[in-house]
């Protein structure tokens, strides 16, 4: 058994922390400084967000927002954009389930990973 104190375990702004990843679902721990924000982004996983300390704002392209504080969870499904905005010192705990999502990098193949990179360098140019 492993176990872990949300509120007490390290983890720095701007470095989340994974506790832990497996075939089913990868956990990370992030420290969001008040005022700061994880500006609009996806995963490739379905995301839970689960607010373990401080406030925040959860927004989506859509227009849909919530404010929440400790206790609070969230669910995204895959791809499913939002931005997450601190007004306090906020730790967050995220899971993503199955670990790594389709079309994740650490899903791909080295060959689907090169074919990536080339339709990458083809919208580059």
């Amino acid at each position: 058994m492993e176990s872990w104190n949300l509120k007490t375990v390290e983890v720095e702004p701007h470095q989340p922390r994974i506790l832990a990843s497996a075939d089913d679902a990868r956990t990370i721990l992030l420290h969001l400084p008040g005022g700061e924000e994880m500006q609009e982004h996806e995963v490739h996983e379905r995301a839970r967000v689960i607010v373990v300390d401080g406030d925040v704002e959860i927004a989506t392209p859509e227009g849909d927002a919530a404010s929440a504080g400790p206790g609070h969870l969230f669910e995204f499904a895959p791809g499913e954009r939002r931005t997450i905005t601190a007004r306090s010192d906020a730790r967050l705990l995220m899971v993503l389930s199955p670990w790594p999502g389709d079309g994740h990098p650490g899903a791909m193949t080295l060959e689907e990973k090169s074919e990536a990179r080339e339709k990458a360098a083809q919208h580059a140019s």
